[in-house]
């Protein structure tokens, strides 16, 4: 796969590949005509990577005004974006409309994966059997289909029934109506059928290209969301037998990293990854998760945009298997206000930082630095007093996050936590995560943020260490759309669904066993009760989270939970319940303060679904709008 995004950035340059400006877009994947695409090998396989590059670019751009590469998980309760961009976040922030780009270009892009999908489908065949093999025009059909699946399917889950076209037309022939929501699910699993079908299609491959790997994957998925539990197990029982398996080369060793070590470059082509947008190191083909999860300290100096927010934090269970809760770690933690509670997260020598016990001038940590965490409180100095340990505040603090799931450390960097960057004028070292943020240039290598007055959660998955990226926009590391763990997770939630709840345990055990977390079956562990249907449930939809956190799965997860607007809009926290609007919700310091808040839109209460782009409508008035939107 990698060679095959080397040969659309040679073949494609040339033939104006980015040059649709219709909504349906029909504009050639390549320059050549279509019949001489269609009378020679060599271009027909140019074709076939024009439809993979179409899903490679709505990844790895991160904003070319539209917003395309936003990760959907930043429209999840796992993390918001920083406040600076806060406006580019359109679902959240009440400024969705149909006529918005964020909206309409979306649209088209996953359009564009199935025009160019249907040019292969309708046309490969007819490539001379002298200059491609039998085989091979299956094999590439069937990978074109997948992908027209796969683009059907995020319109299905964002707009709720699209049209469905098979064939490729003209604008003015772009005239069907809406297909609804079950119909559209019909349409996706016929194709991943006939992918599952295809003898020629491998069982499974590690480089990104489609698979029957893949091919079940999405087909599993297909059904859960019709809530066919029965056949979506079947599919993900398939996938166990495919050679998939989970990334694990020290076998559950207690205080290994192999988590963490997963989304690293040297692994992208493990056993694990199903299906991935795969990526190289040149600009504009790279992984911009590593620029947008990261911090100043990343690949010389990168941005943190998206930020993890407290409440998925506290998803993390204690060491034990138990729900973390605060009390247990800073007593009178919930007895304070949300902004006291900046005490507990306090560097340690505020109070003798006026000898300059961290640095001399500029950057001595003074008492007016101790004085702007009073005025911060509002109390007068109350918390300050009751609560700030000058020698152990940051030792205790630490241990709230040390005594914890052990992907907590592997996926956040948090409050004192180390993390070897990269910064420009340093190169690589170790910096920590303190506050308040003194200097990242010297001593005492803080790691800076786009935001050093604000103390937030940083991601440390997909964030690239030392000289592993070290210019903007070029991280190799694969983006991952669905991995084994995700599977084995789908899995253990299929038989819990279908009241086999001891039988669902083995597979969550398997996930959390390869982090070295407590097993459920463990006589040790001391969690929520999962004997039950509705405790198992609620055990493997949190285990979602934690292994699945920042990936672009829980977005769609928690629309068809049904979850999605009550998460993102009203109970974000379960601990800051005066930040934010409508209770805790929007971006959010470590300690709950909100720096702002989510606005809820009423139209979006209709399961989440997107508004049809104004241009769709006009184009084609068959089209019929969503509820609660208007034009």
């Amino acid at each position: 796969m990698k060679n095959i995004v080397k040969y659309i950035v040679t073949v494609f340059a040339a033939s104006a590949l980015f040059a649709a400006c219709v909504s349906l877009d029909t504009t050639p994947t390549y320059q050549f005509a279509s019949s001489n695409t269609w009378n020679s090998a060599i271009l027909a396989r140019a074709a076939v990577n024009g439809v993979y590059n179409s899903l490679y670019t709505g990844f790895t751009k991160y904003y070319d005004g539209n917003n395309k590469g936003t990760p959907l998980d930043t429209y999840s309760s796992v993390m918001d974006i920083d406040k600076n961009w806060r406006g580019s976040c359109v679902v959240t922030q009440g400024s969705m409309t149909p006529s918005h780009g964020t909206v309409t270009e979306r649209y088209k892009m996953y359009y564009e994966v199935v025009y160019r999908a249907n040019d292969v489908i309708n046309n490969i065949d007819n490539v001379p059997d002298t200059e491609m093999s039998a085989g091979e025009k299956s094999r590439l059909k069937s990978e074109a289909t997948f992908l027209r699946a796969w683009a059907y399917y995020y319109l299905n889950m964002l707009w709720g029934g699209v049209p469905i076209y098979l064939e490729n037309v003209t604008p003015d022939e772009a005239t069907l109506p809406r297909s609804s929501a079950a119909e559209t699910w019909n349409q996706i699993i016929a194709d991943l059928t006939t992918c599952i079908n295809d003898s020629n299609l491998p069982n499974k491959t590690t480089d990104g290209r489609v698979s029957k790997g893949a091919a079940y994957a999405y087909r599993g998925i297909a059904y859960q969301n019709i809530g066919d539990w029965s056949k979506a197990l079947a599919d993900f029982e398939a996938i166990g037998n495919l050679g998939y398996k989970l990334f694990s080369p020290s076998n559950g060793a207690p205080g290994n990293d192999d988590f963490f070590q997963l989304l690293k470059p040297a692994n992208e082509n493990c056993d694990e990854f199903i299906f991935k947008v795969t990526c190289v190191e040149t600009t504009g083909q790279g992984n911009p998760r590593s620029i947008n999860y990261g911090n100043r300290v990343t690949g010389g100096s990168a941005w943190d945009n998206y930020l993890p927010n407290p409440g998925h934090v506290e998803r993390f269970e204690n060491a034990d298997g138990s729900q973390f809760d605060w009390e247990d770690y800073c007593p009178g933690y919930k007895d304070l206000s949300v902004r006291q509670r900046i005490v507990f997260f306090l560097r340690d020598g505020l109070v003798d930082g006026a000898n300059g016990h961290y640095g001399t001038g500029a950057n001595a940590f003074n008492e007016d630095r101790y004085q702007n965490m009073v005025d911060y409180c509002g109390d007068g100095g109350t918390a300050m007093k009751g609560y700030y340990l000058d020698k152990g505040n940051e030792a205790r603090i630490r241990y709230a996050y040390e005594n914890r799931d052990p992907r907590l450390e592997l996926s956040i960097i948090t409050p004192y936590a180390e993390y070897y960057g990269n910064a420009s004028g340093v190169g690589n070292h170790w910096w920590t995560l303190r506050w308040p943020y003194i200097l990242d240039t010297g001593e005492p290598y803080d790691i800076r943020t786009d935001a050093p007055w604000a103390f937030y959660y940083l991601w440390r998955k997909y964030v690239a260490n030392g000289d592993e990226c070290t210019t903007r926009w070029v991280y190799t590391e694969d983006i991952s759309l669905v991995r084994y763990a995700e599977i084995l997770l789908r899995r253990a939630e299929c038989l819990n669904e279908l009241g086999r709840t001891n039988e669902a345990m083995q597979f969550v055990d398997m996930v959390r066993a390869r982090a070295g977390h407590i097993k459920l079956s463990d006589p040790g562990y001391k969690g929520t009760d999962v004997s039950t249907q509705a405790g198992m449930r609620d055990k493997i939809r949190n285990e979602f989270y934690v292994e699945l956190g920042g990936e672009d799965s829980m977005y769609f997860n928690e629309l068809r939970w049904g979850t999605w607007h009550q998460l993102k809009f009203y109970n974000y926290t379960q601990y800051a319940p005066n930040a934010g609007q409508n209770g805790s919700n929007g971006l959010m310091e470590i300690w709950g303060a909100a720096y702002y808040s989510n606005l809820d839109v009423a139209a979006l209460r209709n399961g989440g679904l997107w508004p049809i782009p104004t241009v769709e409508r006009q184009l084609n008035p068959a089209i019929v709008q969503n509820p609660g939107w208007v034009d």
